[in-house]
């Protein structure tokens, strides 16, 4: 007896396990990291929107820093990232605005099928160079969080005339504050001065109103929100990993950040893929 029961867990053990392995399992068998043909049956499940009940469908709001061939985890090279944004052509993905996102959230406007917001932040200057060029050549679009202090002054980092020149062709510019500090350092005096003099800032190189805004670091909590909203912004990103939707906090909305690794394309399928499904299990990925 004592031998059957031992036999009955070891097959109870070999199913669990299979289960997981085939709910975790890779969406796709890519392995090759530079660009080719992108064959059309692997992981079309990707492209589809998630049913998330009441919630309303998990949004994706992807994270880049650089897009260069610097040795960074920052750093996205650009022939990575010319592969991931024609992924998303040819899978389907309709990359969105802001004020799109904004709208759909606020149950006054519509998103086209599979939406994706893809933003960088810093304001780089490979963000123009090589970023900027492919989303063009693929019809996409995308949001640059920008360090005003930064635009015009510093080496390696955006003007606002390319800033200018983007926004012209579909491109958003949107605040990263003033001067990229950690803002769970600072004042109240000193955080409404990074919020409310970058935000002036842009509107006067901009020439309208900047609605949105990307804590640096990622660090804020519901203080600094607060704040945010004061300083007159409808919206605010985080950097905490995950899908937006109706639930999300406005002024704290996820993103699913994109890195440099060993296998950053296969990597970028396997987080666009499985983050609604991580979010649907109550499971956190990082």
């Amino acid at each position: 007896m004592k031998r059957s029961w031992r036999l009955l867990g070891l097959v109870l053990v070999a199913v669990v396990c299979l289960a997981v392995a085939v709910l975790l399992r890779p969406a796709v068998g890519h392995e090759a990291e530079m660009a080719g043909s992108i064959d059309d049956t692997q992981a079309t499940s990707a492209a589809q929107e998630p049913d998330t009940g009441e919630d309303g469908p998990q949004i994706l709001v992807l994270n880049y820093h650089k897009v260069s061939d610097e040795f960074l985890s920052l750093a996205v090279a650009p022939a990575d990232f010319d592969w991931q944004m024609r992924y998303l052509k040819e899978h389907g993905y309709h990359a969105i605005t802001p004020d799109e996102l904004y709208d759909a959230l606020e149950g006054t406007g519509q998103l086209p099928a599979n939406p994706v917001l893809i933003t960088f932040d810093d304001g780089y200057q490979d963000n123009y160079d090589n970023a900027y060029p492919i989303l063009r050549k693929y019809g996409l679009k995308g949001t640059v969080f920008v360090v005003t202090s930064f635009l015009g002054t510093r080496k390696g980092y955006l003007t606002w005339d390319e800033c200018r020149e983007m926004e012209k062709n579909g491109m958003t510019v949107a605040s990263h504050t003033v001067d990229h500090k950690s803002m769970t350092d600072l004042t109240n005096d000193q955080l409404r001065a990074e919020l409310v003099e970058s935000k002036k800032k842009a509107e006067a190189e901009l020439g309208h109103e900047v609605k949105y805004m990307a804590y640096p670091t990622g660090a804020y909590n519901l203080h600094i929100a607060q704040l945010v909203r004061e300083a007159g912004y409808k919206a605010a990103f985080t950097i905490k990993y995950g899908g937006v939707s109706r639930k999300s906090n406005i002024y704290a909305l996820e993103r699913v950040p994109i890195f440099h690794t060993e296998k950053t394309n296969r990597d970028f399928i396997e987080r666009i893929h499985y983050t609604p499904q991580f979010e649907s299990f109550g499971w956190t990925k990082h």
